[in-house]
């Protein structure tokens, strides 16, 4: 593979705390699960939407490889983490491009 190839996956993920009951519980709850996704997971995360509401947040985050076979690898790491963390409040939308591509 030459110097600037690589693949990066994007993971945009809504998550539901049907348990929060103030926009501070949900803030705690968010705060942990993205430590986890960056410090354990190895994903760049960011908050993007629904900053004001204490029961849902849109989440992104990104993963970077040399393929996109070890990308789907820790994607699925990251899904199952999430819905071992919110069982009945995550859905992921995956996007995969090569650098190539992003180039374009």
């Amino acid at each position: 593979m030459s110097a600037d190839g690589g693949f990066v996956a994007v993971l945009v993920i809504d998550l539901h705390f049907a348990e929060a009951g103030s926009l501070k519980q949900k803030r705690k709850e968010l705060a942990s699960i993205k430590a986890i996704l960056h410090q354990r997971l190895g994903a760049a995360v960011a908050e993007i939407d629904h900053q004001d509401l204490w029961q849902r947040a849109t989440l992104t985050a990104a993963l970077t490889g040399a393929s996109p076979s070890a990308l789907d690898h820790a994607a699925d790491r990251v899904e199952r983490f999430l819905d071992a963390r919110v069982p009945d409040g995550v859905t992921v939308q995956r996007i995969l491009a090569s650098i190539e591509e992003l180039r374009a």
